[in-house]
């Protein structure tokens, strides 16, 4: 370790004086030996001419090194955030000017410290007051903020300040602890004083003041899923009124032909028309059965099931990417309605934006769950379109039904499971069907 000495300036002058004096010394007694009275008195005459620009000098440097002490002082106030030191000013010189442009450089941090609180206060009012939970979690997996909302909702509104954040999630429920397991915006429903609630999650990780934190951000979307729930149903009655509207005007049109035809007797123009009535009321026929299967869902019948044969199967409809290493406990659902589930999702990841080659199926058999995941690298999914995913007859597609989530999502909570929907870092979306176990 290398030390270097710190010295004054006063020392540093005193020291100088000190060498002055000595070497006038020394060459006074050196003049006198060698060169006799004549160079002595010249010598004396010079030494006794530097004491007093010494001590002039002295006195010039005394008021820099006061004023270079008060600067050390508030530089250091200022470094522990305390602007309110000041110097005082009793000079008109340069050093002046400089003491001046210090109190005001100390004025305007004082006025950025002011207007810098005045922010975190409206700020703070805003998130303690906003009815979206906010938890701030450090490095440490510790949580550095939580709001009202937050606190009331996990917490029965105690502080939350210092709680370990995998502490707090273990006294949740578990759709929240499997919703913040996923790195992204997630979508899950739990039950909440005996009333279902659903929430969307959403996590983002940053930095503040040099340090890593992750911040979650919990909505409730009960309310506004229940007005969602009536405008889908509005629009499905459109839908609908649309769909039969545009095959029974032409199915009338068509009658009125046939009859006209048949009045002339010019039979052979009536298989044609009869062509297109059958053809017209077959397109109505698969349209109706459509919502009529998602409306007559029968309930699961579950089974043990080989988890190689069943994706072999499911490949052979819809392509994607198997897992490498498959579970070795046997699956435990209706085979028929998952895999219907699962080909509705394979052929929303196919349509979402991305490369076919990107669409795969993981399979993970663990603790008293069975996962299959769904996942793409679309264009993923906006918060509003995630928080309505699931509801039955929504689509953003321009000639989709909106009920292929929906029916994925009532297999799942037939089968006593749920469904979540989250964004993938780096784009694309998950889709996690989370079944039960089979019975023991």
């Amino acid at each position: 370790m290398n030390w270097r000495p710190k010295f004054s300036l006063r020392a540093k002058l005193a020291a100088l004086l000190l060498c002055v004096v000595a070497l006038t010394a020394a060459s006074s007694v050196w003049a006198e030996h060698a060169l006799g009275d004549v160079v002595l008195a010249w010598s004396l005459i010079v030494g006794a001419a530097v004491l007093p620009v010494l001590w002039l000098a002295a006195r010039v440097m005394r008021p820099v090194a006061q004023m270079l002490r008060a600067l050390s002082g508030t530089v250091a106030s200022y470094r522990e955030g305390d602007f309110t030191l000041s110097l005082v000013i009793h000079r008109d010189d340069e050093l002046g000017d400089l003491m001046h442009a210090h109190n005001e450089l100390a004025a305007a941090l004082r006025t950025q410290r002011a207007h810098l609180v005045q922010r975190e206060l409206l700020l703070d009012t805003v998130m303690q007051n906003s009815p979206v939970a906010l938890v701030l979690v450090d490095a440490h997996e510790r949580i550095a903020y939580a709001n009202l909302a937050a606190r009331h909702l996990l917490s029965e509104g105690r502080s939350l300040t210092g709680v370990r954040f995998g502490d707090m999630l273990g006294r949740a429920p578990p759709a929240l602890r499997n919703a913040a397991a996923v790195r992204g915006d997630s979508l899950f429903s739990t039950e909440i004083e005996g009333v279902e609630e659903t929430f969307h999650l959403s996590q983002r990780a940053f930095i503040l003041q040099g340090s890593p934190f992750r911040l979650y951000l919990l909505k409730r979307l009960t309310r506004e899923l229940s007005r969602q729930e009536v405008s889908t149903w509005k629009k499905l009655i459109r839908v609908l009124s649309h769909e039969l509207n545009n095959s029974l005007g032409p199915l009338a049109s068509l009658a009125h032909s046939g009859a006209e035809i048949a009045r002339r007797g010019d039979h052979l123009a009536l298989p044609a028309v009869f062509a297109a009535i059958g053809e017209r009321a077959e397109h109505l026929h698969r349209f109706v059965s459509g919502y009529a299967t998602f409306a007559r869902l029968p309930a699961p019948c579950p089974e043990h099931i080989e988890w190689a044969g069943f994706l072999a199967d499911l490949a052979r409809q819809q392509p994607f990417n198997g897992p490498e290493v498959l579970p070795r406990v046997p699956g435990w659902f209706d085979r028929a309605q998952v895999e219907q589930a699962l080909i509705n999702l394979l052929k929303n990841a196919h349509e979402a934006g991305g490369a076919e080659s990107e669409v795969e199926i993981l399979i993970l058999c663990a603790g008293t769950d069975q996962q299959i995941e769904v996942r793409d690298r679309g264009s993923g999914m906006s918060p509003t379109v995630l928080a309505q995913a699931l509801l039955p007859f929504y689509s953003t597609k321009r000639s989709g039904t909106g009920l292929g989530l929906a029916l994925a999502r009532e297999i799942a909570e037939a089968h006593g499971g749920r469904i979540q929907i989250a964004n993938r870092e780096g784009g694309g979306l998950c889709v996690l069907l989370d079944l039960p176990p089979a019975p023991p």
